[in-house]
């Protein structure tokens, strides 16, 4: 599991510069160093708690690799790229060191002095260093008086030949042995531990005494005079036969809690090669005071008589993911003392009266994900103590066995009814059954001293004759998401569901296919203080619909169109996420109270949003203005007056629309023409200079250059006529050749008055003009004007404009110009993109709020 923790915390290290994340900081109380391809131990300030320098080529660690640290606590060496050696004292300098991490490197040379001079040391970390018996013979861990944590899994230990060191180790409580490969622990070995208690010490994965022949007699108890609480021999590859060699090895040996999980004891299904455990399994562990045993992730078939009569103390046992099929008659006797038992994950497909016989005190039995579709009615009766029973994911059709405990786990079996049993529990979960009569639910409600009741993934459609109301004085939990109410309520059925629930707080009815809430079909809930209607089909709610004291209302995924605000304003918070609400002038008082409301809108803004009319599809409702919807009446007394004057207007605009859109640009040439005579002089004296070294910056693709000659250059570029007057600057022209483009386009954009952006479907496919287009929204966004001027060239529709994010934001919230399709517009088009280059912007901070109606165009 390490193992996957570091390459997992390696990826994410990769990728931090990547993401922008710097992995080489120190801000004087932690230093990270990782992958900085460091060579040796860089200088840090001398208040550094934290020193992290995995991932790196550091090769030697000597007395001067460190600087003197005094308050460093954490130094993290491992993983290191290549292979180091640590030199005497290496580590001296770090008086107060807690822990120190070498693990997963390659250490090609420890001298045997290396830790010396950490007094305080607490935890030292060696997994999968390539390590070898002589770290454990040699004294490599004299004089840590304070180690309390070693871990020399994954390495190359064949041997326990403990140093007499060891002895002074008083601090020492756990000592991870696992995944290397000592084949076998005899008493002598462990010398240096006597005395001690252990709170962990771990001999998994070694294939300890498996692929070896032990003389007992000669190897005796490895744990002689040692306290251990918490054993791990786990992944050893061990029969029925070894389990119980050890066990009466260590007889005696105080060992609270023992790990033999990945097994091999048992026959598995189907086989018959290997035994099962017997009485004499472990007998040896009597006087041994075990108190947990797990025996997970193995092949026992069957529960043999009396397979645990020695464990008389035991009071955790886990059976779980074996493949047990077969309890035998008093399997369980012996076990006084037990108060949980796991077997789930097995091959269990019946269950008689006597197969939990002599468990007078257990108290939580898991018998989930087996294979049980029937359960003989006296099965748990007699289970005096027990107080949790957890069936689910089975094949259970009945419940007439269930005894009165106070929680039930019964969801994933294959319910499809009820039995009228009299029932007393505090806790029932039911969900993923097969449920479909509400008088089922009806029948629950009745049990006495219920408090929550799961019965969320079930089918719930049907009420199939009349019940009395439900009266629950101690229900406060109730699940029923993911059914079919829609289709009982509709019916007019059982719509009194809820009835005289006072005390209940939380009720979810998610995914039901709701269309509409029965009239007061909540009424009697004056506790509750969470509801959930999420994923269902409202499209309103009434004054009434919800309880008064509500606090919590869950209403996303619904198809909301104009909610009234009035309904929220007594709650504390509310999801309204993913409705589909319409932005009309109808919905303005709900945005005013979104803006403005005190109470909790749960989710991100940006999943509030429009789904109607099509112009505003997407945008969220924070941004939508509701201005001008409060003035939709006509005075009456005018109306007469009004319809003459509209009238006649109408017929003259109509005709003179007509006369100018027919000759619009022989009228436009006339105007022009006009002008330059009534205002000759003040033309002759052209613009004033200000700062710019331009007057616009024309920016297009390089394919669109012989258009943009033609269409624009030879009507506003001086260069090109002495009867334009302006300066402007574009790339095939004015950039500097050899230099920086990224430089070229910041001075273009930064030295113009007005950037002109000429957004084609050449430019949307250009890198640099989008490029160009992002310095040009940063200026504006410096000096808070609208120095940006886009205009659109061709059929490019909405959509393909918004697919690309920094014009999406432009032409959501500004508006832009669009080349005219008719030839006789563009005089007047370049006229007005005249004013706008000639224009000088006032500094105003920009509006966010998008209206109901934009347009598109500047007229």
């Amino acid at each position: 599991m390490g193992d996957h923790l570091d390459l997992l915390l390696g990826m994410v290290l990769v990728a931090s510069p990547v993401l922008g994340i710097s992995s080489c900081f120190s801000n004087g109380r932690m230093a990270l160093y990782r992958f900085c391809n460091l060579t040796q131990v860089p200088q840090v300030p001398n208040t550094t708690e934290r020193l992290l320098l995995s991932f790196n080529y550091i090769k030697t660690i000597t007395t001067a690799s460190f600087p003197f640290l005094e308050q460093l606590q954490l130094l993290e060496l491992g993983t290191q790229f290549t292979p180091f050696t640590i030199d005497k004292e290496a580590f001296r300098n770090l008086p107060n060191l807690r822990i120190l991490d070498l693990g997963h490197s390659r250490i090609d040379f420890l001298h045997p002095d290396a830790f010396q001079g950490l007094p305080h040391l607490f935890e030292l970390r060696l997994f999968s260093c390539g390590l070898s018996d002589a770290v454990l013979k040699d004294g490599y861990f004299r004089n840590l008086e304070s180690l309390t944590r070693l871990d020399l899994s994954i390495n190359q230990i064949s041997g326990l030949s403990l140093h007499p060191s060891f002895l002074e180790l008083n601090s020492l409580k756990s000592i991870d042995f696992s995944s290397n490969k000592i084949p076998i622990v005899c008493e002598g070995e462990l010398e240096p531990l006597r005395g001690k208690t252990l709170s962990f010490l771990s001999l998994a994965n070694n294939n300890l005494y498996s692929r070896v022949s032990v003389d007992w007699k000669k190897c005796k108890n490895p744990f002689r005079n040692m306290v251990l609480e918490t054993l791990d021999v786990s992944g050893n590859g061990w029969t029925a036969n070894i389990i119980g060699n050890f066990s009466n090895a260590i007889n005696g040996s105080q060992i609270f809690s023992l790990v033999i999980t990945y097994h091999i004891m048992g026959s598995g299904f189907g086989f018959h090669n290997v035994k099962d455990p017997d009485w004499s399994t472990f007998s040896g562990l009597a006087r041994s005071s075990v108190i947990h045993l797990d025996l997970s992730q193995g092949y026992i078939f069957s529960l043999n008589f009396r397979v645990f009569e020695s464990l008389k103390e035991l009071k955790v046992l886990n059976l779980a993911h074996n493949k047990i099929n077969k309890i035998a008659n008093e399997a369980f006797y012996g076990l006084d003392n037990l108060q949980l038992l796991n077997m789930s994950g097995n091959l269990l497909g019946e269950l008689y009266d006597s197969n939990f016989d002599g468990l007078p005190k257990v108290a939580y039995i898991d018998l989930q994900k087996n294979h049980i579709g029937i359960i003989q009615d006296k099965t748990f009766r007699f289970l005096k103590k027990l107080h949790t029973l957890d069936l689910r994911d089975n094949a259970l059709k009945r419940i007439d066995f269930i005894p009165s405990i106070p929680n039930i786990f019964l969801g994933g079996n294959k319910l499809v009814t009820l039995p009228n049993i009299t029932l007393t529990a505090n806790f029932i979960h039911l969900s993923e059954n097969r449920l479909e009569d509400l008088g089922d639910l009806y029948f629950l409600l009745q049990v006495p001293q219920l408090q929550i009741l799961i019965l969320n993934q079930n089918r719930f459609s049907s009420c199939k004759s009349a019940h009395a109301s439900s009266k629950n004085l101690s229900l406060e939990q109730l699940f029923l998401g993911e059914n079919m109410l829609q289709l009982a309520w509709e019916a007019g059925v059982c719509w009194d569901i809820f009835k005289e629930l006072f005390h209940l707080q939380v009720l979810y009815l998610n995914n039901n296919y709701l269309n509409f809430l029965p009239p007061g079909v909540f009424s009697d809930l004056t506790a509750l203080r969470s509801l959930s209607l999420s994923f269902n089909r409202l499209m309103a709610l009434s004054p009434g619909d919800l309880p008064a004291n509500l606090e919590i209302l869950y209403i996303s995924r619904n198809q909301l169109l104009s909610p009234d605000p009035g309904l929220f304003t007594s709650l504390g918070a509310v999801d309204i996420t993913h409705n589909k609400f319409i932005c009309e002038c109808e919905l303005g008082a709900f945005i005013s109270w979104l803006n403005q409301t005190n109470v909790t809108i749960l989710g991100s803004q940006a999943d509030i949003y429009c789904m109607y009319p099509n112009s505003l599809s997407g945008a969220p409702l924070y941004s939508v203005s509701v201005e001008g919807c409060d003035e939709e009446e006509i005075l009456k007394s005018l109306q007469f007056s009004l319809f003459i004057l509209f009238t006649v207007t109408l017929t003259l605009f109509l005709m003179a629309v007509l006369i100018v859109t027919k000759f619009r640009g022989f009228c436009f040439t006339s105007y022009m023409t006009a002008q330059r005579l009534v205002f000759k002089d003040r033309h002759t004296r052209g613009r004033e200079s200000d700062m710019y070294k331009y007057d616009a910056y024309l920016c297009f693709s390089s394919k669109d250059f012989e258009w943009v000659q033609n269409a624009l250059l030879k009507h506003l570029d001086a260069q090109y006529s002495n009867q334009n007057r302006f300066k402007l600057c574009f790339e095939e022209r004015d950039f500097v050749p050899g230099e920086n483009h990224i430089a070229n386009i910041q001075d273009a954009v930064w030295n113009s008055r007005k950037i002109v952006c000429l957004v084609s479907r050449h430019f949307l496919r250009d890198g640099w003009c989008l490029e160009a287009f992002s310095y040009a929204q940063s200026r504006c966004l410096s000096d808070l004007n609208s120095a940006l001027i886009v205009v659109v060239v061709g059929s490019l529709s909405q959509y393909q404009l918004m697919k690309h994010q920094s014009i999406r934001g432009f032409v959501q919230t500004q508006q832009y110009l669009k080349w005219p399709e008719d030839l006789q517009d563009v005089g007047w088009f370049l006229k007005k993109l005249s004013q706008h280059i000639l224009k000088k912007e006032k500094r105003t901070k920009k509006d966010n709020n998008t209206p109901l109606q934009t347009l598109a165009t500047i007229p």
